[in-house]
C-alpha cells in the first residue's frame, strides 16, 4: 500500500497514533492460537501467518527508509521483490509466540528510530517499493496504513467499523483520489455518518454508506453489501 495521504499534525502525534494502532494489533494477535495461523486471512492466498510475517518485515522495510532519510545514503525499502516475498513465505509458518515476538520487536525498532529522527531530516525524499518518491514525513502514514488495514486482514474480529474515526477521515479521501487517478467508471461516494462527499471521474451513480464501509469497499476489503447504490467493478487498490 503506497497511497498518498494528508499529513497529520505533528510527527510525535503521528507516531503515537501508529503506536496505539500497533498495540491494538498485538492485542488481537495475542488471542490467536498456533492452529489459527494456518487459517485463511482476508487476502487471497495468504494465511494469518503470512499477514503477521508481512507486518514484521514491513516495519523493517520502513526502518530502511528512515535510515535513508537520516543518513542520506540510499537504502531501498526492500532489497528486491523476490526477497520480500521469500521473507514472508519463510516467516508465515512460525508458531504464534515467535510471530508475536518478531512483530513487537520489529514495530519497536521502527518506532524507536522514528522518535529520534532529527527534525531537519523528515522532509528528505525517499522512494517507496513501487518507486514513487515521497518525503520521509509520509512514512508514518505508510506504516499506519499497513497496521490498520492488515489488522482487518487477519480476519480475527477487527473490522473496518473498528477503525478510529481519525484514520477513516484520512483514508476515505485518499482512496477516492487513488480511484480518480486510476481511471475507470465514475461515481460519487457520500458518507452518511460524516457528510464527506467525493467524486471519481465523471459520476454515473452515487454510492452511500458509513465512511468506514465506503473506504473498505474502495480498497477491496469489502464487497460493499452494506452500501447503497449501483456499485461499479473496481480494480485492485495499490
Amino acid at each position: 500500500m503506497t497511497s498518498e495521504a494528508p499529513e497529520l499534525t505533528g510527527i510525535p502525534d503521528r507516531l503515537d497514533t501508529v503506536a496505539a494502532a500497533t498495540a491494538r494489533l498485538l492485542h488481537t494477535a495475542e488471542h490467536l492460537q498456533d492452529a489459527d495461523l494456518v487459517d485463511p486471512s482476508l487476502l487471497p492466498g495468504w494465511t494469518r501467518g503470512h499477514v503477521l510475517a508481512h507486518l514484521s518485515r514491513n516495519a523493517d522495510s520502513l526502518v530502511n527508509l528512515l535510515l535513508w532519510a537520516r543518513t542520506g545514503i540510499e537504502t531501498p525499502q526492500y532489497a528486491s521483490a523476490f526477497l520480500r516475498e521469500a521473507d514472508i513465505e519463510a516467516g508465515a509458518p512460525r508458531p504464534l509466540r515467535e510471530q508475536l515476538e518478531d512483530l513487537a520487536a520489529a514495530s519497536e525498532r521502527w518506532l524507536s528510530l522514528a522518535r529520534v529522527m532529527p527534525a531537519d531530516r523528515w522532509p528528505t525524499p525517499v522512494r517507496n517499493r513501487a518507486g514513487g518518491e515521497v518525503p520521509a514525513t509520509r512514512v508514518p502514514w505508510m506504516r499506519l496504513l499497513e497496521v490498520e488495514i492488515h489488522h482487518v486482514d487477519l480476519n480475527s474480529g477487527y473490522t473496518p467499523a473498528d477503525w478510529p474515526s481519525a484514520f477513516v477521515d484520512r483514508l476515505l479521501p485518499v482512496t477516492v483520489a487513488d480511484r480518480a487517478a486510476a481511471g475507470g467508471p465514475g461515481f460519487t461516494v457520500r458518507a452518511t455518518d460524516t457528510g464527506y462527499t467525493g467524486v471519481v471521474g465523471e459520476p454515473e451513480t452515487e454510492i452511500t454508506g458509513p465512511a468506514a464501509a465506503l473506504a473498505a469497499w474502495l480498497i477491496g476489503r469489502s464487497p460493499g453489501t452494506d452500501l447503497t447504490g449501483d456499485l461499479p467493478p473496481l480494480t485492485a487498490w495499490k
